[in-house]
């Protein structure tokens, strides 16, 4: 069977209601057939989590012409996974993530759900694309990205990206100027200084809050975080292979530590 229109594949991390999602599913729609998989709930900080259990569930929720949406009671992984694995009878064209309520620049990658979901894409070939805004209310206002997610979009759609790489793509919330443009950026050094308190639970019992402060260890001009921080959109190529190549040679002193014994 032949198929005039991409298929596009488009989920996220903060539930299926997400005005975020309702962004990037609107802004995709002229561009190809979609399907479209969530999750039922807010599921950020999952990272690349999976449902190994017997208790996925898809709903399908609403359909048209080009257009299919499904609810996952599983991670945004998991979403990425059922939809190609049983859902569709072909491989996605793109996956396209988010648009995320927060940023997902520098060491947040590590923990997001939305990247996950476009990593997951890349492990098997697929192009793929994180969109984030670096806002985390509930009603934030994505109308300003309209233009820039569709001209990168189009983009990866016409050209594709090199093998095993998918795009970290961070917008700075609205404010009265226009954005200084984009740059194409190293992942920040930073981490997060968590604190847990005490907090009750619903039965009265303890439980621990987790809370904490976002420290930023990078001093550099060409990283995502400087981007954001000075109105320009970040875009981070991003692969999962975590090797750290350039100490492999230095690394290797182990092989001869065992040669030796």
């Amino acid at each position: 069977m032949e198929h005039n229109k991409p298929l596009i594949l488009i989920t996220n991390d903060d539930g299926y209601q997400a005005k975020g999602l309702r962004k990037l599913i609107s802004l995709m729609r002229p561009l190809g057939e979609l399907l479209v998989i969530s999750t039922d709930r807010v599921m950020s900080a999952k990272g690349h989590s999976i449902t190994t259990t017997p208790t996925l569930t898809a709903t399908l929720i609403d359909h048209a012409p080009d257009y299919k949406e499904y609810v996952c009671n599983g991670t945004p992984v998991d979403c990425v996974k059922v939809a190609y694995q049983w859902i569709s009878d072909r491989m996605p064209d793109l996956v396209v993530s988010g648009i995320n309520h927060g940023s997902n620049a520098s060491t947040n990658v590590i923990y997001s759900g939305t990247m996950a979901a476009a990593i997951e894409a890349c492990m098997d070939g697929i192009n793929a694309i994180g969109f984030s805004l670096d806002c985390y209310d509930l009603d934030a206002d994505f109308d300003h990205l309209d233009p820039y997610i569709t001209v990168i979009t189009k983009d990866v759609l016409e050209h594709g990206l090199p093998d095993g790489v998918c795009l970290n793509v961070n917008f700075p919330k609205r404010s009265e100027e226009p954005f200084r443009g984009l740059k194409v950026c190293r992942q920040a050094k930073a981490k997060w200084i968590e604190v847990y308190s005490e907090c009750l639970n619903e039965k009265g019992g303890t439980c621990l809050k987790l809370g904490g402060k976002f420290v930023y260890e990078d001093h550099g001009d060409d990283t995502d975080y400087y981007a954001l921080q000075n109105n320009y959109i970040s875009l981070v190529p991003t692969h999962f292979d975590l090797t750290a190549t350039q100490y492999l040679p230095e690394m290797r002193r182990f092989e001869h530590i065992i040669e030796e014994k």
